[in-house]
């Protein structure tokens, strides 16, 4: 029997400032609710999928074994969770993540793509660094701004999964699996947005309030940054809006050039 057979488990994809933080916040005064933080669901999942290319699995092919496990990961992961809904965020999006989502899962998938401009989101990091001298930013061998950003922007990084992630999400096989939201639109319009999540789902309405906000926790559980830099997942509590940031004053013209061409996904 499916230990978690009565929960439902979507998926939330989106580069780091682009509200994911933010909308966990709110979603998660909904005790049947949740957002989960940066889970590591995604990797647990690739790694299993991975071993059937390993010498033994391929020796001998027990795929319905296998699948005992593989198949359940999710269902596994949060069965003491005491939430009916889950939004797990990863960058689920991506081809090789979508494809063990579709392989596995027996309801129909539904993912929420937070997106932002990228230049925005380097700003914003930038910004943090600048403010945070313990930012994880600070510790490796960038020092100059525009190696910040390169270091943010290497392949196999956070970002360039999120990117991918949302890339894959507009091809036409992916139609109608999820629901785009920019940064903007949840700062401006949190209950509109908001409220158009929980349809896009199917999840009964919950009456949420958008200010007064609490900092990000689940179960009980915050995130510990003592070594990512003090601050970086802390939302404003007052009310929500955007911090007045010009990306260029934070990042020299050579950086908005190189990556302010990234944002594809405005001309879908």
């Amino acid at each position: 029997m499916n230990p978690s057979a009565d929960k439902e488990i979507f998926f939330l994809c989106g580069p780091p400032r682009a509200g994911n933080t933010l909308l966990g916040s709110i979603i998660n005064q909904n005790p049947d609710f949740c957002v989960t933080a940066n889970s590591i669901c995604a990797d647990m999942m690739g790694a299993l999928f991975n071993l059937k290319q390993h010498e033994i699995f391929r020796n001998f092919p027990d795929h319905d074994s296998f699948n005992n496990v593989a198949h359940n990961v999710l269902d596994l992961y949060y069965r003491d969770w005491p939430q009916r809904y889950i939004l797990d965020r990863a960058p689920w999006g991506r081809s090789d993540y979508l494809t063990f989502l579709k392989e596995s899962r027996r309801r129909p998938i539904k993912m929420i793509v937070l997106t932002r401009d990228i230049v925005d989101v380097l700003a914003s990091l930038i910004d943090f660094s600048r403010r945070q001298p313990d930012s994880y930013l600070n510790k490796f061998w960038a020092n100059s701004i525009e190696e910040k950003c390169d270091l943010l922007m290497v392949e196999g990084g956070l970002i360039s999964m999120e990117l991918e992630a949302i890339r894959n999400m507009m091809k036409p096989e992916n139609a109608g699996l999820s629901l785009f939201v920019d940064y903007d639109d949840l700062v401006v319009r949190p209950r509109e947005v908001v409220t158009g999540i929980y349809e896009f789902l199917g999840i009964p309405h919950f009456e949420h309030r958008f200010d007064r906000l609490e900092q990000f926790a689940v179960n009980n559980m915050r995130y510990d940054d003592s070594f990512m830099g003090d601050g970086l997942h802390r939302v404003k509590t007052d009310s929500i809006e955007k911090t007045r940031r010009r990306a260029e004053d934070v990042l020299p013209a050579a950086v908005i050039a190189k990556y302010g061409q990234l944002d594809f996904w405005k001309n879908r």
